[in-house]
């Protein structure tokens, strides 16, 4: 049997197994079952090509030689593969039935020897089970279109259901179906649109998901697939295909014109994963991470294209355009319920300016007791360094570390009590630049230990000191460190040095936890090949970072020494978030010597906060603020009552606006009428605001007790 014609049987076999799942069709009028002609097959027959499995055999090597961990890609990896894979598919429990995930049973183990050296059918033959379902369900979900939905019913559903087995049968989605229908017009018809209007929406969002479910191509497929081999390994280790790697390196390059974020797919929603710093979205301040796009316009007066269910890179196509060019953006603000008020973006297209991504300093003033104490804040947006400069010869490239230097001398020069530096939000960058960084606060010594695959057996690890340990510290005055759950990798580097060398106090929430380290792997160099597709891109895990008390950063991250309340939810967010990320484990300590343990000082801090926290205005408004997002991001159901949809709304909002004016009221201002008159961008920073009386308690401490700078001193 020649490959076309076992692929062809497959085909068939797959066809059949759908057969089986659906119920007997009837001849009565008003029967609703999917139609028999949903289960023709793809317009394209998809398959994997030879370039194909030589990736894949390429990819395991690398795992199993270079990963930190040294995975081993057998049976056990290849279970896990097979969860990770369906999960990947249908993470939401909305197309595949219970027979279908029976019949990927059969490839649990077989994963590992696929990609190893075996064709990869079983996986083409997995997603072409997937492509057919989801298009029963959306020929389903045309055909309930034909009757305007029923808005006054006392059904709710249940849009989450990543924890709900499996439907059985075709029935069983059918009746998941009808209520997810219902509730896509609910939400179109609260934003007063008339049935003609929902109709027309509707029929083209699921006309055209079932049109880009038939573009899928062969790379597409094993695009899919190896991406979520290499996330069952661990979540920062990936595979790009050639297309989506020449998007990266774009997107790396900074040299595109956008908005300026980062997007990624999830379920059918493309969601904001990070906002670029010195880009258009940056500026403009509205456009949140997490925030989910539901439509794009062109210009200030474009109709809004619904991209619910769209390839993400056919979404990036309609966000970027000329320079100074208008784009509209629909979206679902971040920790909102499908079917929340959706809110509308404008923003102007630009190229990201990297000089807007430099260090920046600040001077907040504290009134205190008669005095106005004066704190320098230095924000660093990111561990940056140039190193084509460096390379040339340049000895004035740009560091983050050069210009935090400088900030903190001009902000000495105007006379400041305390200093905070500001890593909220920082994801990382050069290591080199987060050690030379810590080396500006510490007089010498080791920054942080590092071990890589290779010495995973060997014992101490790496050292890495500061590089610069004959120059003086640039400050040695009351020093806070500010991070949230977005801190991460370099981030939190120099927030545990700060701590474990006594040197300042953390402030703020519990970061990341990304204790890894990648290396990037163009795969093009690994084959001899005219190929004209190429062959993508493989990013892997390598090494891991540990303080140097021996304590990983990974998956516990950096725990404050003086926690603020934060809207990100650390169960949703950051490292320890992650089914598979790599546990947290120490090593030996290396040899340092730390300033004067903080714990006295750290404890009065913590007391003052808390009595001043209590009779905080705006520090009160956030915490109801939090609470009211927890409450949304527990919901797990809707009402497909529109007029209790519209009374939660309306309720909801009136929370924000009663909790929006006990602020104004207890700080004198007056009352807003609508949510809609608040003024974002005069808004205080109640983290920002915190740290600083927390920097003039320690300034107010160290005045009173003439302490002496608490500059870390090291053994070398």
């Amino acid at each position: 049997m020649t490959i076309f014609e076992q692929r062809l049987s497959r085909s068939i076999a797959i066809a059949l197994l759908a057969l089986m799942s659906l119920p007997a069709l009837s001849n009565n009028e008003g029967d609703t079952s999917a139609p028999e002609n949903s289960l023709f097959l793809s317009p394209t027959l998809l398959y994997p090509e030879p370039r194909h499995e030589n990736i894949g055999e390429l990819v395991a090597q690398f795992v199993q030689k270079s990963h930190y961990n040294q995975v081993s890609v057998d049976d056990e990896l290849s279970s896990k593969v097979l969860d990770f894979y369906i999960e990947n598919l249908d993470r939401n429990r909305m197309y595949l039935l219970a027979s279908d995930i029976e019949y990927f049973e059969r490839y649990r183990y077989e994963l590992d020897d696929i990609v190893k050296s075996e064709p990869l059918d079983p996986v083409y033959e997995m997603f072409e089970v997937y492509q057919t379902r989801v298009r029963e369900r959306l020929e389903f979900a045309l055909t309930q279109l034909e009757t305007e939905a029923d808005f006054s019913t006392d059904l709710e559903f249940q849009f989450d259901r990543t924890d709900e087995p499996w439907a059985t049968d075709s029935q069983a989605l059918d009746d998941i179906w009808r209520k997810r229908v219902v509730n896509d017009a609910l939400s179109l018809a609260l934003e007063d649109e008339p049935w003609e209007k929902v109709h027309e929406v509707l029929t083209k969002r699921y006309k055209g998901f079932i049109k880009r479910l038939d573009q899928v191509n062969n790379d597409d497929v094993f695009e899919r697939f190896m991406n979520t081999f290499a996330h069952a390994v661990d979540p920062h280790s990936s595979y790009l295909s050639p297309r989506n790697a020449d998007e990266y390196r774009i997107a790396m390059s900074l040299s595109y014109v956008g908005i300026g974020a980062t997007l990624q797919t999830e379920d059918d929603f493309v969601r904001i994963v990070n906002i670029i710093r010195g880009g258009p979205a940056d500026f403009d301040g509205t456009l949140k991470r997490d925030d989910r796009i539901t439509a794009v316009a062109q210009g200030s007066e474009g109709d809004f294209v619904d991209v619910i269910g769209w390839r993400l890179d056919d979404v990036v196509d309609l966000i970027r355009g000329p320079k100074q060019s208008v784009v509209r953006l629909q979206v679902i603000p971040a920790n909102s319920v499908p079917g929340s008020p959706k809110e509308i973006i404008r923003l102007t297209r630009g190229a990201v300016k990297l000089e807007e991504q430099a260090a920046k300093s600040d001077i907040v003033k504290v009134p205190r007791e008669g005095r106005e104490w004066s704190i320098g804040v230095v924000e660093v947006p990111g561990f940056y360094r140039d190193y084509r400069a460096l390379t040339d010869g340049d000895t004035n490239f740009t560091s983050v570390t050069k210009d935090v230097k400088r900030l903190v001398s001009e902000l000495e020069d105007q006379g400041i009590d305390g200093l905070i530096v500001d890593m909220r939000g920082n994801g990382g960058g050069h290591l080199t630049e987060a050690t030379a960084l810590s080396g500006l606060f510490i007089d010498n010594g080791p920054i942080v230990q590092l071990r890589n695959s290779i010495d995973v057996s060997r014992s101490p690890p790496q050292r890495l000191d500061d590089p610069d340990p004959v120059a003086r510290v640039a400050y040695n005055g009351p020093l806070v460190v500010l991070v949230d759950r977005f801190s991460a990798s370099a981030s939190e580097i120099f927030a545990g040095a700060i701590q474990d060398y006594a040197r300042g106090v953390i402030v703020g929430q519990q970061t990341f936890g990304k204790g890894t380290v990648q290396n990037l792997y163009s795969l093009d160099q690994y084959f001899r090949s005219e190929d004209e597709k190429g062959f993508g891109q493989l990013t892997l895990t390598i090494g891991k970072y540990y303080r140097v008390t021996g304590a990983s950063t990974q998956h516990r991250g950096v725990h404050p020494d003086i926690e603020l309340p934060s809207s990100i939810d650390t169960e949703l967010v950051g490292e320890s978030a992650r089914k598979n990320a790599l546990p947290w484990d120490t090593v030996e300590t290396t040899r340092f010597d730390a300033g004067t343990p903080l714990d006295i000082t750290i404890e009065s801090l913590t007391t003052n906060h808390v009595a001043r926290s209590r009779d905080d205005p705006n520090f009160q408004y956030q915490m109801d603020r939090i609470q009211a997002g927890k409450r949304i991001r527990n919901q797990k159901t809707l009402s497909l009552n529109i007029d209790t949809r519209r009374a939660a709304r309306e309720s909801e909002l009136a929370d924000a606006l009663k909790d929006e004016n006990s602020r104004r009221q207890a700080l004198h201002l007056e009352p807003l009428e609508s949510l809609d008159d608040i003024d974002d961008e005069n808004r205080p920073d109640v983290q920002l605001d915190q740290a600083a009386k927390i920097a003039t308690d320690m300034a107010t401490m160290r005045e009173v007790n003439a302490t002496p700078a608490q500059t870390a001193q090291v053994r070398p």
